[in-house]
């Protein structure tokens, strides 16, 4: 096979997984059909084996590879550069929306982490959210807080996040997704209120 063909199939392999992300995350793995696979791609049947011989789980792990290479890309990289921890929590929100179009689209880790088939991939959604939840304990850690307090002000971020998306989905309306984003960087730094001041 020449250079010329191997660098053909990366090409067609890396943007059938771009368009698979879209039909796991609208489907689910459960629900995802090799016919939807198939139209949303454009390729043959034979072709998809071709270039997944595992078939769909195959394609729902690459899925998740590239979603996690968009997280460091585009949610870890803006945490983990130098600068306030305000402005760089403020980034990764700008590229939470973007990625989620304003909560109009479904979380593709949700829809892998539930039903039958969860199991397969529990492994993988739980080392991207793991990912996510330490890079912003990080940011919170050099702010000053206790790592246990970071960890769980972390991970209440992503539960609000997710919550919303469901909501914005459910009420159909991008409301509930914005008031988090726009409150989320200052309501992760909120200064702890000693007890005895309550």
């Amino acid at each position: 096979m020449s250079i010329d063909s191997v660098h053909m199939n990366v090409m067609l392999k890396t943007e059938a997984i771009a368009r698979l992300v879209d039909v796991f995350r609208q489907y689910g793995y459960d629900g995802t059909s090799m016919a939807k696979i198939a139209e949303a791609t454009g390729l043959g049947k034979s072709s998809l084996y071709h270039h997944f011989p595992g078939g769909k789980e195959e394609m729902a792990t690459a899925v998740l590879d590239y979603l996690s290479q968009c997280l460091n890309t585009g949610l870890l990289a803006p945490l983990q550069q130098s600068g306030e921890p305000l402005d760089r929590l403020r980034a990764m929100n700008r590229n939470i929306d973007q990625y989620y179009n304003h909560g109009q689209k479904a979380c593709l880790l949700a829809m892998l982490a539930m039903g039958e088939s969860s199991d397969r991939f529990r492994t993988q959604v739980s080392h991207i959210l793991n990912s996510w939840i330490e890079a912003i304990a990080e940011v919170l850690i050099e702010a000053d807080f206790e790592p246990e307090l970071a960890r769980q002000r972390a991970e209440d971020a992503i539960i609000q996040i997710q919550g919303a998306i469901i909501l914005t989905q459910g009420l159909s309306t991008t409301a509930p997704f914005k008031r988090i984003l726009n409150h989320l960087p200052e309501t992760l730094l909120q200064p702890v209120i000693p007890s005895g001041l309550l």
